[in-house]
């Protein structure tokens, strides 16, 4: 269990991504902890998600998260939840497309798919091809929560099984996205955190 004042008392998973929208977008190396979310006011995809977490299972739900692995861009990781059967994620981007989910998708294929629209990288370029099955943080007993880095949870979640929702080549061969659109996505974003195809 997430110890009581280690976090924000949250209320539902709407209130903990209203938490995190507010937050500076983090566009160091490292991977802060829930602890250092708070205390940095920042946060980037991955710690973002793992705060998320943390956050939800203070308000009893299970810390899940799931990943989101594309070609070309930056892999995504959500924080997800279950209501009345149904699942929606909790999540922190750079973009303004690949945040929240409201809880109406009856798998974690559906959930995953409500993001393929919208995942492309800055040259407008489709790039969502797989998905995670769901991956609990209860394995490491809340060591994560003050951790100096938990860059350790990206690597297990990548090493977990993921589910294709495209072949590598269909996904190219989709046409890039319009203009209008990659605005939308962009707007407000920290360029310095974005991926940048070609970079080394």
């Amino acid at each position: 269990m997430v110890p009581k004042n280690m976090l924000p008392k949250f209320s539902s998973p709407a209130n903990v991504q209203d938490y995190l929208d507010a937050l500076a977008y983090n566009t160091t190396e490292r991977t802060f902890c829930p602890r250092d979310v708070v205390l940095e006011q920042k946060a980037h995809c991955m710690d973002g998600a793992v705060f998320a977490a943390a956050a939800l299972e203070s308000i009893g739900f299970p810390p899940l998260l799931v990943d989101l692995r594309a070609i070309d861009d930056d892999d995504h990781v959500i924080a997800v939840f279950r209501e009345n059967g149904l699942w929606g994620a909790v999540a922190k981007s750079n973009t303004t497309t690949l945040r929240y989910r409201d809880p109406v998708y009856r798998s974690i294929r559906e959930l995953a798919l409500s993001y393929f629209p919208v995942y492309f990288n800055s040259e407008g370029e489709m790039s969502l091809y797989e998905y995670s099955q769901p991956f609990s943080l209860k394995k490491y007993r809340g060591a994560y929560l003050a951790a100096d880095d938990v860059a350790y949870i990206g690597q297990d979640l990548d090493a977990t099984r993921h589910y294709p929702i495209v072949s590598r080549q269909h996904l190219k061969a989709l046409r890039n996205v319009p203009q209008y659109l990659r605005d939308a996505s962009f707007a407000g974003a920290d360029w310095a955190g974005l991926y940048k195809k070609g970079a080394t």
